[in-house]
């Protein structure tokens, strides 16, 4: 030990926030296509201040990145989203709360909302909503970016994952540790019509409490995935991992009927594993098929006891419930070898049986979160195609794009953002969505860097 401070890596290199809040018009390479027409959000963790305490990528202040494109050319702006949280270390000039870590916060905090709203933006119903796991919907000016404030109609948590039905417009979703105290057993399920109005929060009890990022829906279905990284408040309160990762108790996932009481969740199980994301899921007859990005492990995270486990990469897996069976065993079958995450897909096809999927992919480096490539898999043919982007730069999610509203599926353009390591900046860039390997037809310059985030969405203009 040398006695040096450890530099925490996810506030350091693109990692690290930019505190500027700008607009730009954006150098275009290359030809925007005419039919891109619209805005890309996208959200992410950007703290305003040092964090106090062991930060964690997913605690940080939200801020968005929106890209707004017409008539081939591009602008940029990006804001911060002023949480009650942001508005109270704003006024103090520094950091206040303690992200993961309770005992971190300062005093005068104590009980008040520590929101972020830094994981997923969405379009619902009119509205621009920035998400996280464990507040309400938190609602922006689509143009402005500018802070609007919770969406109180939710009443409480809202996942940070809803899923927009196709051809209802319903928004799908549910909220994981839902219950009175922090780190409880209690799910919400919860339907929002295609008005905005929310017309269904019902709760019920998990076998145990989990960090469940995302969750599973179908035509008629929905799934929630109970996996073994563990949430614990006694835990949190005596300096352990708030959340850990702990094998021993199984992977269990919960499905039920979209419009049935939650009284008839049935629950299917499986060896420990874990999912952030899925591509998407659909029904066959009496089974549910879900292509999930699986990991053996939880990764980001540790083991009860704080240590970490050996570094682990997600891969794409198909999972079947036989809802005819006997058995509640889960079937899981490997699609793809190459390690990546954040899938994508065409989400006409949302909860439907689909074909083309994306993703983001390490072909150098498994389970690393810098990824080095995007990747194209059609599930009919199997074959997968690949760009790999030059050495050092690292794409973000791929979103897709339809040419036309009447598209055949998987007919349009992957957009995403680029951060380009050797000019220390990031561009917005532009495929077809079939022709992945040619390399991107168009990009836009932003003159500094986007920080590594999570999640965004296309709006169409």
């Amino acid at each position: 030990m040398d006695g040096s401070p450890r530099i925490n890596a996810f506030l350091s290199g693109n990692f690290a926030p930019v505190r500027a809040e700008d607009d730009f018009d954006l150098e275009i390479v290359g030809e925007i296509p005419a039919g891109i027409r619209g805005a890309f959000y996208r959200n992410g963790p950007n703290p305003q201040f040092e964090p106090r305490g062991d930060y964690h990528w997913f605690s940080g202040d939200g801020m968005v990145h929106g890209f707004f494109v017409d008539d081939g050319k591009v602008s940029y702006r990006n804001r911060y989203v002023r949480t009650p949280k942001w508005e109270l270390e704003n006024s103090a000039g520094k950091a206040l709360f303690g992200g993961f870590d309770p005992r971190a916060a300062d005093p005068s905090v104590a009980g008040k909302d520590g929101g972020v709203s830094n994981t997923n933006i969405v379009w619902h119903a009119g509205r621009l909503m920035a998400l996280e796991e464990a507040h309400k919907p938190f609602e922006l000016d689509p143009i402005t970016l500018e802070s609007r404030g919770y969406v109180d109609e939710y009443a409480g948590r809202v996942t940070a994952h809803p899923k927009i039905d196709p051809k209802t417009g319903e928004m799908v979703w549910f909220a994981y540790s839902a219950g009175d105290m922090p780190f409880s057993n209690t799910v919400s399920y919860g339907v929002t019509d295609a008005s905005g109005r929310v017309v269904r929060r019902d709760n019920f009890e998990a076998p145990f409490s989990s960090m469940v990022h995302d969750f599973l829906v179908t035509d008629r279905y929905a799934l929630f995935p109970i996996l073994p990284l563990t949430g614990s408040l006694e835990r949190a309160m005596r300096g352990a991992p708030p959340f850990a990762w702990e094998p021993e108790k199984g992977s269990h996932v919960g499905v039920m009927l979209r419009d049935a009481s939650v009284d008839s969740v049935r629950w299917f199980t499986t060896d420990a594993c874990y999912v952030f994301h899925p591509m998407n899921a659909w029904e066959e007859g009496d089974k549910i098929l879900a292509d999930v990005m699986e990991y053996p492990v939880a990764p980001l995270f540790p083991m009860v006891d704080g240590t970490m486990s050996d570094r682990s990469a997600a891969r794409l897996v198909r999972w079947t419930f036989d809802l005819g069976a006997d058995s509640n065993t889960i079937k899981r079958e490997p699609i793809d070898d190459l390690a990546g995450e954040f899938p994508r897909f065409d989400e006409r096809y949302a909860g439907l049986a689909y074909r083309h999927g994306w993703f983001a992919a390490n072909a150098t480096r498994p389970g690393d979160f810098g990824f080095d490539s995007l990747a194209h898999i059609d599930h009919r043919t199997g074959k997968r195609v690949v760009y790999n982007f030059p050495s050092g730069d690292v794409p973000g999610e791929p979103i897709f794009i339809p040419r036309t509203a009447d598209a055949a599926e998987g007919d349009g353009w992957i957009i995403a953002v680029v951060y380009r390591a050797a000019e220390d900046r990031s561009d917005f860039v532009v495929f077809d969505a079939q022709g992945l390997a040619a390399g991107p037809i168009a990009a836009a310059k932003v003159p500094r860097r986007v920080p590594f985030g999570f999640h965004g969405n296309w709006r169409q203009g």
